[in-house]
Parts: structure tokens; sequence; C-alpha cells
């Protein structure tokens, strides 16, 4: 097991990363110290480890809310189910919450928890690839809303994340898929070598090879951890982490929640990202080719659908990065290097959007 630390003062946390974690009720117990706990999951999640976690907390577990499992549920709707049963619960000040799954379920308990009672305790049990190595770190909670992505949320830290790789066995092929593409975002954004580390274990990762996993995990959470702590609130730096999201984000709202997966949006978003810089002439054509190929390698989805350019324009106005000044997009000035820009004329993105829509 290892760990690594978020600093962010009196709201720093653990981030604990390994093997058979949640198959030790006594080191679990000593991690979830809050003296009253809730658990939030999903009906593909709990059947697998729930019984675990009951295990561990005993007397302290107050409750307990399994959700159906996909996007859908990330809406205020749900929110309202969940504090209808906090309340049932007689969840207090002193109490935590534990959200028991994927990048879903984890948005939604902590956006829960910074709610209820004007914000209480949660931790982060992620059991999915893409919330173990970026949704679970970061404390950015949201639901969705019909206007847009994670448009109602707000920054609430957790007080640790537990991250189970064993659970990534028992993980779809598809979702698999979709969080290796966050994977490749942390190397294109802020670290080549780790590109190049990807590169030459393409082959372990497709065969989800537990050593190779576990270390890919531990990267990504390390640079994560380094960025948020540096920039909380997401005022400077920490935007870089957004790279691929605002064409990502128009991908899963204009095609209905759930349709793609995060990841898989994201993916595609990255690669129109990559297009967008090397029109403004900050990534070359080799680099862009570099890049594609490994997330090809990896097997993710590197078309967008077919959406008008007026489609993409009008959802990228709702983007929560949207400024009063415009749009904000993440590009990469090469590989390893992302810069964040405001002043993309419009004349430009829409080239690349129209290239976009003739694409095969």
């Amino acid at each position: 097991m290892h760990r690594l630390d978020v600093e962010l003062g009196d709201r720093s946390y653990a981030i604990h990363a390994g093997g058979d974690l949640l198959a030790d009720p006594e080191w679990l117990a000593r991690v979830l110290t809050a003296p009253a706990l809730f658990i939030i999951s999903d009906d593909n999640v709990a059947p697998h480890y729930l019984p675990s976690l009951r295990a561990a907390l005993g007397q302290r577990l107050r409750g307990e809310l399994v959700l159906p499992a996909g996007e859908a549920q990330k809406q205020l709707d749900t929110l309202s189910r969940v504090f209808d049963h906090l309340a049932e619960c007689r969840i207090g000040r002193d109490a935590a919450l534990v959200a028991l799954g994927g990048g879903v379920v984890g948005d939604l308990t902590g956006f829960a928890a910074a709610c209820w009672q004007r914000g209480i305790d949660f931790y982060q049990v992620p059991t999915t690839l893409l919330a173990q190595v970026d949704a679970s770190v970061g404390g950015k909670t949201a639901v969705n809303h019909p206007a847009g992505k994670n448009l109602i949320g707000a920054f609430h830290q957790p007080r640790a994340v537990i991250a189970d790789t064993d659970t990534l066995a028992t993980l779809p092929e598809r979702e698999f898929r979709a969080g290796l593409a966050e994977v490749v975002k942390h190397a294109l954004i802020a670290d080549p070598d780790f590109l190049a580390w990807l590169e030459a274990r393409v082959e372990a990762l497709n065969a989800r090879e537990p050593e190779t996993v576990g270390e890919t995990v531990l990267h990504c959470c390390r640079i994560k951890a380094a960025v948020v702590s540096e920039d909380e609130r997401e005022r400077g730096r920490r935007a870089i982490l957004n790279f691929g999201h605002t064409f990502g984000h128009v991908i899963e709202g204009a095609l209905g929640y759930g349709q793609w997966l995060h990841g898989e949006a994201v993916a595609a978003g990255m690669v129109q990202a990559m297009v967008l810089s090397r029109t403004l002439g900050l990534l070359n054509e080799e680099e862009q080719r570099r890049a594609v190929a490994l997330m090809e390698r990896l097997k993710l989805p590197c078309e967008p659908p077919a959406l008008s350019v007026d489609t993409w324009l009008e959802w990228m106005s709702r983007d929560k990065k949207a400024t009063s000044a415009g749009l904000r997009f993440v590009l990469l000035d090469g590989l390893g290097r992302a810069i964040i820009r405001d002043d993309v004329p419009e004349s430009r993105l829409r080239e690349v959007l129209a290239c976009e829509m003739q694409s095969p």
C-alpha cells in the first residue's frame, strides 16, 4: 500500500492506493474515523464491496443507499433522495458520508456532504480507474443540469481517498478504457516521461496487469495531487486538468448523458483540443500523431460524433469554464506542456469544428 498526501493546510488528506485494501476491515476502521457513517454506492458496485465496508464500520454504520448505476443519476432529483435518507437516518454534523463507486457516486456523495447541514465530512472509495486516477482526488463535487455538465456543485475535499486497485478486476472493459483516457490526459498535460512510460506498457495496460495498473494509478495521483495542492479552487494552473473537457462535455450533454462515458468523451475531446492546438501553431503534426497513436493502441475513441458547428458553440457557451471574456481552452504547447488560452479566435474554432464534421 502506498500513501500520497494532498497538501491543503487544514484540508489536507491522504490518498491510500494499493491492493486488498477493502479486504482489511481493521485497517479500514482506522482510516474511516468518523463516529457515524453513511454509505452511498450503486447497484453495480455494492454487491462486490459493500459487505467489506459494513464489516469494517460495525455499529458506526448508520445507513446506506444503493443507487442505480449510471450518469443519469447525477442530478438534483437523486440528490434530494439522498437528503431524504440522511434525514431519516438522523445523520448529524459529526457524521461522514462514504462514496463507494465510480465518478458519479463520488461527485454526488461529495456534493451531498458539502450541502448537508452546511457541510459534513466524506470519504472517497473509488472503484473505477477513472475515479482512482482523477475524479476522487481534488474535491470537485457536482451534479449535472440539463443546461450543462457539472453546473451545480462545490469544492469540498474528502477526509481520505482509499483506492483499492483490486476493484478494477471487476470493472467492465468499456469502463476501464474510459479511465485510460484520463491516464493519457495526465501525461499529455504535465509529464512527457510518463507518456513514454505508457507507450512502453500498452500491452500490460490492455491486459490489466496488476502491477502496471497500480503504478499507473499512483503516477496519476501524484500529478493531480501536486496540481491541486498548488491551486485548490482552479483559479490558475488547476484548469489544465480540464484538457479535452470543453469538447468532451459537449459530447456528453448534446447526445444525452450516458450515451458516451465521460472518459470516452474526454478522449475524443483531447484529439479535438490537439487539432486546435495545431491550428494555432502550438503543437506540431508529429506530436499529435504520437499522442493519437497511443490513444488508438489503448482502444480509445478518437473521432467525435457528428454535431453541427452551432451545436458545438451553443453547448460550449454553457460550459462552466467559460468566463465573461468568452470561452477558455486548455491546449498543448508541445507534449507534456498544457497552457490555458481565452483568446482563441472564433474563426479558428469554427475551422476545427467544421473539419471534425467532415471526418469519417
